[in-house]
């Protein structure tokens, strides 16, 4: 089986493709293209970039991106410097861990639209509820239907006059 180098290398040439053209193309620098299809990992800081630009570099080419990256991952596994680190710590992760990776994950613009919906339905069920309840507690339900006597000698039938001049 070839190496994620030879591959790239021979889809590029298949595609008569110069390293220049590929470097404008992807905005990865030609001594990084060149890097790739030679093997040569140590001029890279991290796996990252390797990974990163073996990806964009193999979609270019139209190569079986999932496959050429499998295959890096077991190239890479097998340098010392490019080998992923051991855990940090021994202790198994909790539940605090798994809830601030699913948070990670979320899109936080369609969360924020779903939250807002959920609230606009929370406060339109809370009023529904309450004016229900307003409905059910009128102060006047057992009155019996009656006159209005108003308290005192008063009749209320007419009402006092004011000593203020006519308005104009």
């Amino acid at each position: 089986m070839p190496t994620v180098a030879e591959q790239l290398r021979a889809a590029r040439e298949a595609k008569q493709l110069t390293v220049h053209q590929v470097a404008e193309t992807t905005k990865i620098r030609t001594d990084h293209l060149r890097a790739l299809e030679k093997g040569d990992f140590d001029v890279f800081t991290a796996p990252v970039y390797i990974r990163g630009f073996v990806r964009c570099y193999a979609s270019l080419l139209k190569l079986d991106v999932p496959q050429v990256m499998s295959a890096l991952e077991a190239e890479l596994g097998r340098t010392e410097k490019f080998r992923e680190p051991p855990p940090l710590s021994k202790q198994p992760r909790g539940a605090l861990d798994f809830v601030m990776l699913q948070l990670s994950r979320l899109d936080w613009r369609k969360t924020l639209v779903v939250l807002a919906v959920l609230g606009l339905l929370a406060v339109g069920a809370m009023v529904y509820v309450l004016w229900q309840r307003a409905r059910q507690n009128d102060p006047l339900r057992g009155l019996a239907p009656a006159l209005y006597q108003p308290a005192g000698g008063d009749s209320g039938e007419t009402l006092p006059l004011t000593n203020a001049p006519p308005r104009k």
